[in-house]
C-alpha cells in the first residue's frame, strides 16, 4: 500500500539508505523487513502447500517474491517522482517501508492540476504493471514457480492502484480528491481538509468491512490483523494531515520578530542562579538567556532544557557555559522569512531554540514551543509550558 504517496519534509524517519535511482535516494525503513519476513514465510509456505517445492527451495520463492513486490513499490513511488520533477517540484527520496512507500518532494504542488497530476502517476504505474502480470500469468503455464510469481504480482499491483485510488487523505486518490476542492473551493487547506475527513471515513468503512469478512470466515487471523493495521495507519495519515491543514492555514500568523524572545546576556562564567536571579531582578525572566565574553560579544545560548534539568541546590555552583550552547551551532533564522518557509526550516533541522538574525546581528531566539503555541494553540495549551 501506498500510504500517502507524496509529503512534503515528511515527520517520519526515512530509514537507511539503500541506493539511489535517477539520482533519487532510496530509503529502507525498518519495519519494511518485518513485511519481508512475513510475505517470505507466508508465500514460501504456499509454495511448498500447493507446488509441492522443497522447504529451502519455497522459501527462497517467497524471498523472490518479495523483492518483486518491492520493485513494484518503487515503481510506483517513482511515478509520483519523476512526474513532480517534470513539473519542476524537487524529490528529497522515497522511502519503502511496512504498509508501502511514499516519495518526499520539496515543496507542494503549485496547481490544483499538478497536484492531481503526481498523485494519479503512481497508480497509473501499478495498473500498467498489474496488466503486464496478468498478461505474463496467462501467458505462462500453470502451477509452475513464475507463472505463479507473475499471478500474484498482478493481483497485488492491481489492488494497490484499485486501493490508492480511494477518494480520501492520505491516500493517492485522496490527493487526486483534494485537488478537484483545490479548484473548486479556491483554497488548499481547506480542501485538504476534507479530502483528510474523507480519509477517516474511508478508514472506518476499512474497519467495518475486514471486521465482517471475518465474522463470515472469509478472512483468516492474519488477514484481520493485517488490514486493521492498514485501517488504523489510514485513520492515523488523515488525521495528521487535518493537522497539517489547520497548521498551514495559520501560517501567515508567524512573524519571526513577534515571535523571537530578546536576548538577556550574562559573562561566561556566571552561576546559573545568579543568572536567572539578574534576569528576574530586571524582569526579564521569560527572555533567552545568553553568554557573553569578556569583550562582550555573544557566544553561547543557554539551554532551556538542560538549565531546568540542574537541580535548584546546585545551581549556584553550576556556571552558565555548561548548559549553554556555542551560538554557531544554533540553527539560524534570518527575519523575513514566511510562515512557511519557518515551519519548513525547523522541520529540515529540528531543536528547541533558533537565533533569529538581521545580516549579521542575532536579534532575539525563537522557542519552537512558541511557535507551537502559535500554529496549534489548542494541542499546545494541553502540553506543559516550557521556558
Amino acid at each position: 500500500m501506498d500510504d500517502g504517496a507524496q509529503q512534503t519534509r515528511s515527520a517520519r524517519r526515512p530509514g537507511r539508505v539503500v541506493g539511489r535511482v535517477l539520482g533519487i535516494p532510496v530509503y529502507l525503513n525498518p519495519s519494511m523487513l518485518l513485511l519481508a519476513v512475513l510475505v517470505t514465510v507466508v508465500y514460501g509456505g504456499y509454495a511448498e502447500a500447493e507446488l509441492g517445492l522443497v522447504a529451502p527451495y519455497a522459501y527462497a520463492i517467497g524471498f523472490g517474491f518479495v523483492v518483486c513486490l518491492l520493485g513494484s513499490v518503487l515503481l510506483h513511488e517513482l511515478g509520483h517522482a519523476l512526474t513532480a520533477r517534470r513539473y519542476g517540484i524537487g524529490v528529497r527520496g522515497i522511502t519503502l517501508e511496512l504498509l508501502g512507500g511514499y516519495t518526499e518532494m520539496d515543496r507542494d504542488a503549485p496547481s490544483p492540476r499538478v497536484d492531481a497530476l503526481v498523485s494519479l502517476a503512481g497508480p497509473a504505474v501499478s495498473l500498467v504493471l498489474g496488466a503486464a502480470a496478468t498478461a505474463a500469468a496467462f501467458a505462462l503455464p500453470d502451477r509452475t514457480v513464475v507463472g505463479e510469481i507473475a499471478f500474484q504480482l498482478a493481483v497485488s499491483n492491481v489492488l494497490i492502484a484499485i486501493f490508492n485510488v480511494l477518494p480520501g487523505l492520505p491516500l493517492d486518490g485522496g490527493r487526486a480528491l483534494r485537488a478537484g476542492l483545490w479548484a473548486l473551493l479556491k483554497d488548499r487547506h481547506r480542501a485538504t481538509e476534507v479530502a483528510a475527513w474523507a480519509g477517516r471515513g474511508i478508514a472506518v468503512l476499512t474497519g467495518l468491512a475486514v471486521l465482517t469478512l471475518y465474522w463470515l470466515q472469509l478472512l483468516t487471523v492474519f488477514g484481520l490483523l493485517f488490514i486493521m493495521l492498514v485501517a488504523f495507519t489510514l485513520w492515523q495519515g488523515a488525521g495528521q494531515s487535518i493537522r497539517l491543514a489547520r497548521m498551514s492555514r495559520r501560517f501567515p500568523l508567524v512573524d519571526l520578530g513577534a515571535l523571537a524572545r530578546p536576548l538577556f546576556a550574562v559573562p561566561s562564567g556566571t552561576p546559573l542562579a545568579e543568572a536567572q536571579r539578574r534576569a528576574g531582578a530586571a524582569d526579564r525572566a521569560g527572555d533567552a538567556l545568553a553568554v557573553a565574553d569578556a569583550g562582550g560579544r555573544l557566544v553561547a545560548l543557554v539551554d532551556v532544557a538542560g538549565a531546568a534539568a540542574v537541580p535548584a541546590e546546585r545551581r549556584p555552583w553550576v556556571a552558565v557555559d555548561t548548559v549553554a550552547r556555542d551560538l554557531g551551532r544554533v540553527p539560524a533564522l534570518p527575519l523575513g522569512l514566511t510562515g512557511e518557509q519557518v515551519v519548513r526550516a525547523v522541520q529540515a533541522h529540528p531543536g528547541a531554540q533558533y537565533v533569529v538574525t538581521s545580516g549579521e546581528d542575532v536579534v532575539g531566539v525563537l522557542h519552537v514551543a512558541d511557535l507551537a503555541q502559535l500554529l496549534e494553540p489548542r494541542r499546545a495549551g494541553r502540553r506543559p509550558a516550557t521556558g
